[in-house]
């Protein structure tokens, strides 16, 4: 199979995602937070439901001098309701239910009060300081999207809207295969021998994206070994399966001789992009996906960006990440067929003060980190390369 282009690549992982969307279910607030909401959330009520205070002051009627009837604010949850007739005034505070009758709100700092007159130098317009209800919104507005990751403020608007519970996208489940002999999780490599950096780091990637690790297992290099860490009881539990290493196609690379041997199908063999071209993304039996990773890390992590996160995104109803533009700091030379991603820190812009344009962090070939761990976004540079100066797209770090 040829090649997937960069941007064809994502599009395809995101709609194959859509196909392992698992059944919605409905949490409580206090459990939403991390998940992504299934529907869209609207107001139940207008907010506010009610007309309200904007300021500390006092509510009148009409034009003054008033005679004041309460001087401290009425506790909004009494019974006792204050009906303000022409030329009468009550003590409200910001976001006091304001009285029947109110015309205004005099603010405390504009107001002078002797014995029971209150009086204003100001003259005040009807509607003065008052919140009216469906100020903030009308019922029925869609106040976030399906597809919304609940933030904090999310979940805060949720609340004062008048739901008690959201419905959230399922958390599709994720199988993790980690390969290679050479492989050790702890201590010092000897020559022939790397330190693990995957399983450290994938599940915490795989949660900040919207999945959750289900389980994870570590093979060698063998196809009977990636055979059974393919499709074996954790794997078959699982919405997504993730590879590390033996993407290629030498004689020591199992993953895709394992995909066909169980009777799976490449969807996407391999995608215009440097670093992570052999990354792959097949159907299993069972309407699984499986994303086989680079085994040098940092390929491996912008086939992350270039394919678990669509996927994700799509098995969650979330849309694709969004594309944005920055100034490139630096030359880019042509790279026919193949799209580059850098990742990038922000710096000033050539004669400026602020950072504001995107240069490559030092220390990203294929098999680093170090570049990536002080990068602020990832730099999408197209085959024609790029110009000091130029506009560049970029993705946010999606973890």
């Amino acid at each position: 199979m040829e090649d997937h282009q960069w941007e064809a690549a994502r599009a395809d992982a995101h709609a194959l995602g859509s196909r392992i969307a698992g059944i919605r279910e409905t949490v409580p607030l206090h459990l939403a937070g991390g998940r992504i909401l299934a529907a869209d959330l609207t107001a139940a009520y207008p907010m506010p439901h009610c007309a309200t205070s904007a300021m500390d002051g006092y509510a009148v009627n009409g034009t003054g001098p008033w005679k004041l009837l309460r001087a401290h604010a009425a506790n909004p949850a009494a019974a006792d309701r204050v009906v303000l007739a022409a030329g009468e005034a009550s003590a409200v505070v910001t976001g006091s239910l304001i009285p029947e009758g109110t015309t205004a709100i005099l603010r405390v700092e504009h107001s002078t009060l002797q014995g029971s007159l209150l009086s204003s130098e100001r003259t005040l317009r009807a509607g003065d300081d008052i919140r009216p209800s469906g100020t903030e919104a009308s019922a029925g507005d869609v106040l976030a999207a399906a597809g919304t990751l609940l933030r904090a403020g999310v979940i805060a608007t949720a609340a004062v809207a008048g739901h008690d519970e959201l419905p959230v996208a399922a958390v599709p489940p994720v199988h993790l295969v980690f390969t290679g002999d050479e492989v050790i999780t702890s201590g010092h490599p000897t020559p022939g021998q790397v330190r693990d950096g995957f399983s450290p780091v994938l599940p915490l990637v795989v949660a900040a994206l919207g999945g959750t690790v289900a389980s994870s297992t570590r093979i060698g290099d063998t196809l009977a070994a990636t055979i059974a860490a393919i499709d074996g009881e954790d794997a078959r539990a699982a919405a997504l399966v993730v590879t590390t290493g033996g993407t290629g196609f030498s004689e020591r690379d199992f993953v895709r001789a394992a995909v066909s041997a169980i009777g799976g199908r490449e969807a996407i063999s391999s995608v215009a992009m440097r670093p992570g071209h052999p990354s792959m993304v097949a159907v299993l039996p069972g309407n699984r996906l499986l994303v086989a990773l680079p085994g040098n890390p940092l390929a491996a992590l912008m086939a992350v960006a270039t394919l678990v996160d669509p996927i994700l995104r799509g098995a969650n109803g979330s849309a694709l990440a969004e594309l944005h533009t920055a100034t490139s700091a630096t030359d880019f030379t042509k790279l026919p067929g193949r799209t580059r991603l850098v990742p990038a820190r922000w710096v000033p812009a050539a004669g400026g003060a602020d950072p504001d344009a995107l240069a490559p962090a030092e220390h990203v070939a294929p098999a680093m980190l170090r570049g990536l761990a002080a990068a602020d976004a990832i730099l999408v540079v197209g085959p024609d390369g790029a110009t000091a100066g130029d506009p560049v797209p970029y993705l946010r770090l999606p973890w």
